[in-house]
């Protein structure tokens, strides 16, 4: 009866200790796996706490893979083609992957007179900014802007003049239209708007523009050219 006992434990230890060594090595796992092509778990940022600029509440970070934020204001998240939601990569010069998806870069023009939320890359309370909206950061009777270098990235900072309140928009450049080559990183900055270009409404949309030199404006960019979002809340 003792022998038979003894064996009883033993047999429940071993099966404990099996269980806890699973457990341990399904959540290392877990850790080094991820969601993406990167290869490596990735954080997952949804929320902001937003700054209101001349009456515009804007994300404090660009949009990062589709409804996910950057993980701070000087990251540039990633580029993405006019109302279209596929995110690619801000930082690598290819562009034969899209993060999140294996695919080649689309050259044909996205169709469409604005950016529809079916295609809004934003997280979720958050959406592309309209023409006026980006028109409102512009308005230099309220708002001030300059070309500044935060925490080692160059880029323009907009500041409401009545609040104090700041936004910092990185200038990380574009990705081509023709084949998605990275472009001009730490020399422009280019973000949509929803709207289209009335100028050349079948190829263009709008944008805001900046640079070193050049304070800040906004114009019609080619449609299936990579640029940034920077969202507003809904």
């Amino acid at each position: 009866m003792k022998k038979y006992i003894f064996a009883k434990l033993c047999l429940l230890l071993a099966i404990s200790f099996a269980v806890a060594m699973f457990t341990f090595c399904t959540k290392d796992d877990d850790s080094d796996g991820g969601g993406s092509n990167r290869g490596i778990a990735e954080p997952t940022i949804t929320t902001d706490p937003g700054v209101k600029i001349n009456g515009v509440t804007w994300a404090t970070r660009n949009v990062e893979d589709v409804g996910t934020f950057a993980d701070t204001p000087e990251s540039p998240g990633c580029f993405f083609q006019w109302n279209r939601k596929t995110a690619w990569s801000a930082t690598t010069p290819e562009a034969d992957i899209a993060i999140g998806e294996a695919g080649g870069w689309d050259n044909t023009v996205p169709e469409g007179t604005a950016w529809l939320k079916a295609n809004d890359p934003s997280p979720l309370g958050w959406r592309i900014p309209t023409l006026d909206e980006i028109r409102s950061l512009l308005d230099t009777d309220k708002v001030s802007n300059e070309w500044i270098t935060q925490n080692g990235v160059v880029g323009r900072k907009f500041t409401d003049k009545t609040t104090n309140a700041s936004l910092f928009l990185p200038a990380a450049g574009y990705r081509l239209r023709e084949n998605g080559m990275l472009s001009n990183a730490g020399v422009y900055g280019f973000y949509w708007s929803s709207a289209q270009y009335e100028g050349y409404p079948g190829t263009h949309a709008c944008s805001l523009y900046f640079e070193d030199s050049f304070a800040a404006s906004w114009h019609g960019d080619n449609r299936h050219r990579g640029q940034l979002v920077r969202s507003v809340v809904e």
